[in-house]
């Protein structure tokens, strides 16, 4: 009985440590699993150092091509999930610097009393445009161009921040020194456009996704799961003509309730421009800078002989009636300005108008945010949308065309958003194409930086053709995705392109700016954080032929204007090649360029005295021409 006890205690014993062992056994095995996965990939924990990030990627040889790139994004977003976006970034910083001196009164306030974290919880999708992640004083972008044999080049570069940049949203982790790293393992793995499908892989941070059918994305960061935007294909020239046309033909204008005898003036206008006769030789006009310099010539002259324009004297200052007149915004401050001291197209009877001038400023809509945290851009729609119905509920105007022989002129970059509600014609500078531009029934302004109201044509001019050394200029802060990879390529590459980064602001800065701009033969107009720039105005000022990448960019009275005359649009997917182009321009072609530049100067120059065709006359003669071209009767 004793021994079969021992022996029943024995083998209990030699089954609990059996047992143990496998216990030790299968927790080892799960406790593994937790770190390692299966087909070769590898556990990554949240990276809290560029260390760790390194010792990642370098243990990563077992990834396949698109597994790099979606890594390397997915690393990125999850440690930036929940910073501010590039929209949220912008508008903080840029409202400290223009509301210096605003005056704010309750009646703006009433619709502007939302908090920046009511912004957070909406999470709108309206300013989730081009979102970028900053670090100190660099940026991380991404361009993916194509090659001719169909293969795929990635770059991941770091370009040098402007001041504004470095005020963006920070990151806690700083990517700038294994950046070059991975690009170079993306290089040696040889990823090729099969690769790239429609996935996290096929895209990188702000990337300019590049390919014979030119069509870009960029990426939000916002988010864990990586998800790029809709994806876009240029506009041409052609296109634009194309829309232009087929907005004349079927004009989307709503009928009136009833026909007036401004209606009846403005068809009549329309017949005499349709029919014009051949141009006269107007010595301040030459047929070559014109889409059909007759049309153009009856249609100013119809303009100044029977225009006449409105202006609701209803909104609080300052949105309404007190624009600012310097500064990157300028040119709604000096239309306005202008507008309404003019004796010649302003009637005080508005039974008499063919126009009607809404009198908001964009820009100052967007100040008056002064002491706020952080406004929706809903709540600025909002806003615009109650004094629409305050005009509409006052006077019978609006509601006899539903607004179509109402026109608003707006600069801020957010003025294609805040109107887009809004059936006016729109005179904008944010001309986007593809972003709700409406080709035919908008028109482009021109962005104009003013830096001195009692002298805005300082420094006109430029030197000639035989004394202009440089091939190419550009200088700027490196706002948005376009600009970093221009420098990427061209930066330091060839002595005659000065291809720079945002130059110093001083007094001599600024001569050095002016200077560049009078000795090249083409400045390049580079898009920044949205399609327009003042560079396109600043290279007809100085008399420098200008190059603009922009794609979808729909260039200032584009209506009348041939603008491959005097100017050389390069698509953005061209920027490799961009030596090359400018460089096949025959010297004879360049010569006859420079000189309509010349010729069509006198279209884009403010003067505090209104002169014929000049900027004010161009911007009020667009607004008059769609309209004149899209009047319907019953």
């Amino acid at each position: 009985m004793g021994v079969f006890a021992l022996t029943l205690r024995f083998f209990h014993a030699e089954v609990r440590k059996l047992l143990l062992i496998i216990g030790l056994a299968v927790s080892s095995i799960i406790l593994f699993q937790c770190f390692s996965f299966s087909y070769g990939k590898i556990f990554v924990p949240s990276p809290t150092s560029k260390s760790s990030i390194v010792k990642l990627v370098s243990n990563a040889t077992t990834l396949n091509d698109s597994n790099i790139a979606e890594l390397f994004i997915n690393v990125v977003a999850n440690d930036t999930n929940g910073s501010d976006s590039e929209e949220e970034a912008r508008y903080k910083h840029n409202t400290l610097e223009a509301n210096t001196g605003s005056d704010l009164s309750s009646e703006v306030n009433r619709y502007l009393d939302s908090s920046f974290s009511k912004f957070k919880d909406q999470n709108s999708h309206e300013l989730k445009s081009k979102p970028r992640i900053t670090q100190g004083k660099s940026l991380i972008s991404g361009h993916i161009a194509s090659t001719d044999d169909g293969s795929t080049k990635v770059m991941v570069e770091i370009a040098k921040n402007s001041e504004k940049m470095i005020n963006g949203p920070k990151p806690t982790t700083d990517y700038g020194d294994v950046v070059p790293f991975i690009s170079a393992i993306v290089a040696a793995k040889g990823l090729q456009n099969s690769n790239l499908s429609s996935g996290t892989s096929s895209s990188f941070l702000g990337a300019n996704l590049s390919s014979p059918r030119n069509a870009k994305t960029s990426i939000g960061t916002q988010h864990t799961n990586f998800k790029p935007l809709k994806i876009e294909s240029a506009i041409s020239v052609s296109q634009m003509n194309s829309l232009l046309l087929q907005s004349i033909d079927s004009s989307r204008s709503p009928r009136p309730r009833r026909s007036s005898a401004r209606d009846r003036e403005l068809l009549s206008a329309r017949q005499e421009i349709e029919n014009a006769r051949a141009s006269r030789k107007v010595p301040l006009l030459h047929a070559s800078v014109y889409q059909n310099i007759s049309k153009f010539e009856r249609s100013y002259e119809m303009m100044e002989q029977i225009l006449k324009v409105y202006i609701y004297k209803e909104g609080v200052k300052p949105i309404f009636h007190q624009p600012k007149m310097r500064g990157i915004y300028a040119s709604e401050g000096w239309f306005m300005k202008l507008m309404e001291g003019n004796k010649k197209f302003v009637v005080k009877d508005p039974r008499r108008a063919h126009l009607f001038y809404l009198p908001f400023s964009s820009n100052m809509l967007r100040s008056a945010l002064n002491g706020q945290d952080f406004q929706h851009v809903k709540d600025l729609q909002k806003y615009l949308k109650d004094y629409v119905e305050l005009i509409a509920g006052k006077y019978s105007f609006w509601n006899r065309t539903g607004g179509a022989d109402h026109f608003l002129v707006a600069c801020h970059d957010w003025a294609i958003k805040l109107t887009k509600n809004i059936r006016s014609i729109r005179a904008l500078c944010n001309s986007n194409a593809a972003k709700g531009f409406e080709i035919g029934k908008d028109t482009t302004l021109p962005v104009t930086y003013i830096r001195s109201m009692e002298a805005p044509l300082e420094n006109l001019g430029g030197k000639p053709p035989s004394e202009r050394n440089l091939l190419a200029f550009f200088a700027g802060g490196m706002h948005g995705y376009l600009r970093p990879i221009l420098l990427q390529y061209w930066q330091n590459k060839e002595s005659d392109m000065k291809i720079f980064g945002p130059m110093p602001r001083d007094v001599e800065g600024k001569r050095k700016y002016r200077e560049h701009m009078k000795s090249s033969k083409y400045c390049i107009c580079a898009k920044g954080y949205e399609v327009h720039t003042p560079r396109v105005v600043e290279s007809i000022y100085y008399e420098c032929v200008p190059v603009i990448i922009s794609d979808n960019y729909v260039p200032p009275f584009f209506e009348v204007l041939n603008w491959e005359a005097f100017a050389i649009l390069v698509q953005e997917k061209d920027i490799p090649s961009l030596r090359n182009i400018l460089l096949s321009i025959p010297e004879e072609k360049y010569l006859e360029m420079h000189a309509r530049v010349k010729l069509v100067q006198r279209h884009f120059l403010w003067h505090k005295r209104p002169v014929k065709y000049d900027l004010f006359h161009m911007i009020l003669h667009s607004v008059w021409y769609n309209r004149v071209f899209h009047i319907k009767t019953r």
